[in-house]
């Protein structure tokens, strides 16, 4: 059998790390630091955080266009250097207007380098481990995403200085520009595509359905992970849970990835994407039902058990409904869904949490999630059988 765990898929699976390492030490931190630093309501932190999703968003298609048409060493690194060095606007930033211009700019490079990123990790990979490698790839998110809040939230305690924690976000995306600058890539003949410009060059047509089930899942997680620190402040009295709730999530995450590995090299990515959904559709409902530190933490771990299958799981169905000269825009397309889901949650849980309160906020976010699973199970199984090339 070919090797998995070779040289270059180390680094990549160690620069994808970093980078959201880099993203998750602040994230859970920036409603906190726009409120105290700047005196934001809530309206505004959740449109000034929206501003970084919806330019990722906007960046994706592009990203998985750019990934498909030219040397992807160039695309990777270029992409990989902007993001680190944006890090450095978050400390010099001065005022609400100024940080929130930086933090958008900042998701043009986030969308480009996830994007590039993912597609160089599937071509270092042997296509017989090619499914499989996708699970395990995703494990560098889980762990960047279930340490990094807690080592944030812990050195601000102690510190109670953001910049400090701007600064390792800016070292530590730096050190994954590093290692990804040693990937050997495989040379790769770029064919100028004489195709007049069409949607399918730049949106994966063919996995529209797959990307509504996905954005209504990222609209779920895009209105917990947002408000999750100011909720357990304020109304449930938990000031330093938030770290731990990330470290319970990616333990299900990592722990459904690596049981889901296995089926996925079977070929069963339709099972682990289905029981996926259901899993993390439960999650969300105890978490918005159960006001209580068991709904808070035990909705955690369903969730990331849910997550872990159902992602490398979408991940693998959006590569199958593309030929191999469309990795690009199959990454881009999955990851431009997931960023409308999250840039939505974020805009309407903040509305909804500062003209209502924070149950409807999650209530709404059950729904959403609900309807995905729903429309998942009646448009999208049945598509995905007959209309999948391998």
């Amino acid at each position: 059998m070919e090797k998995l765990w070779n040289g270059n898929y180390i680094k990549v699976w160690l620069a994808n790390f970093m980078i959201f390492f880099s993203f998750m030490v602040v994230t859970p931190l920036l409603p906190l630091y726009l409120g105290e630093t700047f005196g934001a309501d809530k309206d505004t932190i959740g449109i000034v955080l929206s501003g970084y999703t919806l330019m990722a968003l906007a960046s994706r298609p592009f990203s998985g266009y750019l990934v498909d048409s030219f040397p992807r060493r160039v695309v990777l690194l270029t992409s990989y250097f902007c993001f680190f060095a944006i890090f450095a606007g978050y400390i010099v930033a001065g005022s609400l207007t100024l940080f929130a211009i930086i933090r958008t700019i900042h998701g043009a490079p986030m969308g480009s380098v996830t994007v590039a990123n993912s597609t160089v990790a599937i071509d270092v990979l042997h296509p017989t481990r090619r499914s499989e490698g996708i699970g395990y790839y995703g494990l560098s998110n889980n762990l960047a995403t279930s340490i990094a809040p807690t080592i944030g939230i812990i050195i601000y305690e102690y510190v109670h200085d953001y910049n400090v924690i701007f600064c390792l976000a800016l070292g530590c995306s730096f050190l994954g520009l590093l290692i990804n600058s040693t990937v050997k890539f495989r040379d790769k003949e770029i064919v100028p595509n004489k195709e007049p410009i069409s949607l399918d060059r730049f949106f994966l047509v063919k996995g529209w359905r797959l990307g509504v089930s996905m954005a209504a899942l990222a609209f779920s997680y895009g209105v917990i992970s947002t408000y999750l620190a100011v909720y357990g402040k304020e109304e449930l009295g938990i000031t330093t849970g938030t770290g731990l709730y990330f470290a319970v999530l990616s333990i299900g995450l990592m722990t459904s990835r690596l049981i889901g590995a296995r089926s996925l090299r079977k070929g069963k990515a339709l099972e682990n994407a289905s029981g996926g959904m259901l899993l993390s559709v439960f999650g969300y409902l105890l978490f918005a039902a159960v006001h209580n530190n068991i709904g808070y933490y035990g909705s955690a771990l369903i969730i990331g058990l849910g997550n872990g299958h159902m992602w490398p799981a979408f991940q693998t169905m959006f590569i199958n409904y593309a030929p191999n000269n469309k990795r690009g825009t199959a990454n881009s397309t999955q990851l431009t869904m997931w960023d409308t889901g999250i840039g939505l949650g974020i805009i309407a849980g903040g509305f909804l949490v500062e003209h209502i309160n924070y149950n409807a906020a999650f209530w709404a976010a059950w729904i959403v999630n609900a309807f995905g699973v729903i429309f998942f199970f009646a448009c999208v199984r049945q598509h995905f059988l007959l209309n999948k090339l391998r």
